[in-house]
């Protein structure tokens, strides 16, 4: 159980990744509604709700609506005009499905080699956690199977969908949840990869290249909060686990990098207890109360739990668990982590702690003993855990802890995890199952016709293989450039600006300020991704107009990586960047000039590297060096005419 994550062999332990790669679609209004896909802020309106899950056509109650049901929170809805209506509301039927948007899934799909079915039907799926004012998405199927290469390997499409979009989650108040619903109904593609996935780095591979597909399409939005990557994930022993909301493509490598790192070490948990020799019939619940033993400890988490009306210390026994619950299965998480997020999600608990954390937290050595000893426990073999609240939470925190304890003996849990900013990943609730869907009564099916499947080829993306072959030909890129351009995450920028710039700025120019200059200040430890997109094109803008030189751009480049929410033109004035005119620039070299005629009389013809790097010392970032050399020459060969 020490083995280090670099370690790892992924394909010897059989990780199997598949992606559902979730954008959103660039149309003129939502899906199911007239209203425009706007970011302006206009008037607000405020409306709350209570939801609740339903039973399926066959009497079924999903576990994962279910649990959100208990957890018994009321939702606060924001709804901005013009971009939400009764649709989003749930006070009107959903009207008529965006046709652009179905024009624009399957024209996706065939770029993806997937076929469109006959017909779409509406299906919905049931989420009650607040993302839907309806207690449900709705979600159908446009197209399956395809299948992509990517750097000579072939991966299987699975489906491809058609859905709206979640509200925006805002603050938690209390016991109330707010959501702004500018974003629900925003069309949004689906695609589901088949698990042919076998590293981490394939997996960023492939969701780059569905990426790049995509945007090549121009109909998809770009931007934070736009694309969502989530992750199906398993090694060899173990179980399908999901992993929710992986917004930044960089770390998505990280992400499966550390699930398989966590699974792994949860199948070597389950190795280790059968060498002790323990089973699930070895993990009874019977925890006693201790709250006499630490009603004077200095932990400020347990007096604060302790304080709260039926407040009490719950200890639990682990027979012969010594060292498990502190086994690290990520960085900084550990088994007893996992066990805290499962009495988090239960039973609403922060106070957990365990044996193989303590002493710490400001309980001592000797309440630590005193725990030992109520519990009648070996200190050398047996371990526990401590929750301190309410004790009805505590007592239901407790048994999801037992019950997360039982399943070590069979490994990994099936479940649904969110993905951290740090590549690691955190329960977040029990896996949905086929219960949350059912077919939607409101809306009509669309038969694909000819007419639809003809109409959807505008939209039909050319292949990154192609998008190459243009830079190179049409643009002037070198292969090199060309090739990390197409794999750039920011290569639709990149087509804006040189559409915006044409015949000022060469194309190579700006492909080498966004991949080679900009990458080495981000190694010179420069935070040049905090530069917005309006700022890049600012500066672009000064140097098509010759206010700037190349080098003012790096230079303005450094400094707004400091303060991004600057204006490039104001930066460029008060360092001095801002290009001189011609006139001054000429007397300002006179003078170089005239404070080296020495070197002149003494170098003839070859005095002009002198000279030069003497005026750049002066003129550099405010003049361009082909007019400084230009310049120079004419002054120098005036000069040894007349002599």
């Amino acid at each position: 159980m020490e083995s280090s994550n670099n370690e790892i062999d992924f394909r010897k332990i059989g990780l199997k990744v598949g992606l559902e790669i979730h954008q959103q679609l660039k149309t003129e209004r939502k899906l199911f509604c007239n209203c425009p896909i706007s970011s302006e802020e206009g008037r607000e309106e405020l409306f709350e709700r209570s939801l609740r899950p339903t039973t399926s056509e066959f009497g079924e109650v999903d576990i994962a609506a279910y649990f959100e049901w208990k957890k018994g929170r009321r939702y606060r809805y924001h709804a901005p005009h013009p971009s939400s209506c009764l649709v989003e509301a749930d006070e009107e039927p959903p009207h008529e499905i965006n046709r652009e948007a179905l024009e624009v899934v399957i024209g996706i799909s065939k770029a993806l080699g997937s076929i469109p079915v006959d017909e779409v039907h509406v299906m919905r799926k049931i989420v009650i956690d607040g993302s839907n004012t309806s207690g449900f998405q709705r979600t159908m199927l446009v197209s399956i199977g395809g299948r992509i290469e990517v750097e000579g390997k072939s991966y299987r499409i699975q489906t491809i969908c058609l859905e709206e979009d979640a509200a925006r989650k805002g603050e938690d108040e209390g016991n109330i949840s707010h959501y702004i619903i500018d974003r629900l109904g925003i069309p949004l593609i689906e695609i589901a990869t088949a698990p042919d996935i076998e590293t981490p780095e394939e997996a960023q591979k492939v969701a780059l290249y569905i990426g790049q597909l995509l945007r090549l399409s121009g109909k998809v939005k770009r931007g934070i909060g736009t694309i969502r990557q989530d992750l199906n994930i398993s090694i060899e022993g173990g179980e399908k686990v999901e992993i929710k909301g992986v917004q930044e493509l960089k770390i998505l490598a990280k992400t499966v990098e550390l699930e398989a790192m966590r699974q792994l070490r949860l199948l070597e948990i389950r190795e280790e207890l059968k060498k002790r020799g323990l089973s699930e019939q070895d993990v009874k619940l019977s925890p006693i109360d201790v709250t006499d033993i630490l009603k004077r400890s200095q932990s400020k988490i347990v007096r604060a739990n302790l304080s709260k009306p039926k407040g009490k210390a719950l200890a639990q026994i682990l027979h012969r668990f010594k060292g498990i619950l502190g086994t690290e299965v990520q960085p900084n998480r550990r088994f007893g982590t996992e066990l805290a997020d499962y009495a988090r999600f239960y039973g609403d608990v922060r106070g957990l702690f365990h044996s193989d954390e303590l002493p710490n937290y400001g309980i001592s050595k000797e309440e630590v003993e005193m725990i030992y000893n109520a519990l009648g426990a070996d200190r050398e073999k047996d371990a526990f855990v401590l929750i301190v609240d309410e004790e009805s939470k505590a007592l239901k925190s407790m048994e999801a802890v037992i019950n997360r304890v039982k399943y070590a003996f069979k490994g990994i849990p099936k479940e649904t995890r969110v993905a951290m900013p740090d590549g690691t990943t955190k329960f977040l609730r029990p896996q949905p199952g086929a219960a949350r869907m059912y077919p939607e009564t409101d809306i009509p099916p669309i038969i694909i016709t000819e007419e639809i499947m003809k109409s959807s080829e505008k939209y039909t993306p050319q292949t990154p293989e192609k998008k190459k072959e243009y830079y190179i030909k049409e643009l002037g890129l070198s292969r090199a450039l060309a090739e990390q351009m197409v794999m750039n995450e920011s290569f639709d920028f990149f087509d804006e600006l040189v559409e915006e710039f044409k015949g000022s700025i060469e194309p190579t120019t700006i492909a080498s300020i966004m991949l080679v200059t900009m990458p080495a200040l981000k190694r010179e430890g420069l935070n040049v991704e905090l530069i917005p997109e309006r700022s890049i094109r600012e500066i672009f803008s000064l140097f098509a107009r010759r206010m700037i030189t190349r080098e003012g751009i790096e230079e303005l480049l450094k400094q707004l990586s400091k303060k991004p929410e600057e204006k490039p033109e104001k930066i460029a004035k008060e360092l001095g960047l801002l290009s001189l005119g011609e006139e001054e620039v000429r007397k300002i070299i006179e003078k170089v000039v005239e404070e080296n005629m020495n070197v002149i009389r003494e170098k003839g013809e070859k005095a002009e590297g002198i000279l030069m790097g003497k005026a750049m010392q002066i003129l550099r970032g405010k003049a361009p060096g082909s007019l400084v050399s230009k310049l120079i020459r004419e002054k120098l060969s005036e000069i040894l005419s007349k002599s």
